[in-house]
């Protein structure tokens, strides 16, 4: 990605101290349970990042250690990862800017909060191994960097623009957060079994990685040869069916919150082609 030439945005948290393990945020747990942004099954989150289940519903891992927060920072602070991941948020910011206003709408961008191990939200106490997430109550992106590494490493999805999309896919959770969209689909699913409202909650997610795929296309001076592909990679190794058949062996459609491999693939396609947001009704989809 051409990221040398970007601005990176001044809406950013460093939160420092220790983390530790609690309850984590929104993991659908039963009827009504919903998301709270982009949640891994907590089986999968076990099995992958190397996490004691019970840590994860509050069962085996201490009181929580909530962290300093402190807005923005002394720029030569900030990590490479860290200035990368801001350089992608202002582009984000001046993409969805522009789309808002073009709708007559006025975009209020979102704040990106770095933190290590763990951290207090509006939504619950998260644990990095989680992964990035998107905070409706704060209206905040939530971002331990070190998931990057996974992603690369355990993934096998390496590379700026793999980390672009994941942030900008919880941008998209943002963009659906001011729509009135995040807020529609939680009151829906609050009536529903797990497996509908699980379904629903994988058109959430689909249609943020379809987001994704519209801020890279109306960037086009970012993407370099092979950028594309890389997002591909990185939405097939986050597919439900991938990360299911890792952690279990076998598939579950009925457990799907994120979509299968294909379905990322698809939705993020759509949106890099098309550069529309009116092309990313995954509620009208069959």
């Amino acid at each position: 990605m051409r990221l040398d030439d970007e601005t990176e945005s001044s809406n950013y948290e460093v939160r420092s101290g220790r983390g530790g393990f609690g309850l984590p945020l929104g993991i659908p747990l039963g009827r009504g349970g919903l998301g709270c942004g982009s949640l891994i099954l907590i089986g999968i989150i076990s099995l992958v990042f190397g996490v004691n289940p019970l840590s994860l519903i509050g069962g085996d891992g201490g009181a929580p250690v909530v962290q300093q927060s402190q807005p923005g920072g002394a720029p030569e602070q900030l990590t490479e990862v860290q200035r990368r991941s801001l350089k992608i948020l202002g582009s984000t910011e001046r993409v969805w800017g522009k789309l808002f206003a073009d709708a007559g709408a006025r975009y209020a961008p979102t704040t990106l909060v770095f933190y290590s191990g763990g951290t207090q939200a509006g939504c619950g106490f998260a644990n990095a191994s989680a992964g990035p997430f998107y905070c409706p109550a704060d209206k905040r992106v939530f971002l331990d960097t070190a998931f990057f590494d996974e992603l690369a490493n355990r993934f096998g999805a390496p590379g700026d623009f793999a980390q672009a999309y994941v942030i900008a896919h919880e941008v998209g959770h943002h963009v659906q957060d001011l729509d009135g969209t995040l807020g529609k689909v939680h009151s829906e699913q609050r009536g529903l079994e797990e497996s509908a409202a699980n379904a629903l909650q994988v058109k959430v997610e689909l249609q943020a990685d379809c987001y994704a795929g519209v801020w890279a296309a109306n960037d086009k001076n970012l993407l370099e040869p092979g950028d594309a592909e890389a997002g591909m990679r990185a939405a097939a190794a986050v597919g439900d069916d991938t990360l299911q058949k890792a952690s279990q062996g076998y598939v579950v459609p009925e457990g799907f919150t994120h979509g299968s491999a294909a379905e990322r693939q698809k939705w993020l396609q759509i949106g890099l082609s098309t550069g529309d947001p009116a092309r990313c009704d995954t509620f009208g989809a069959r």
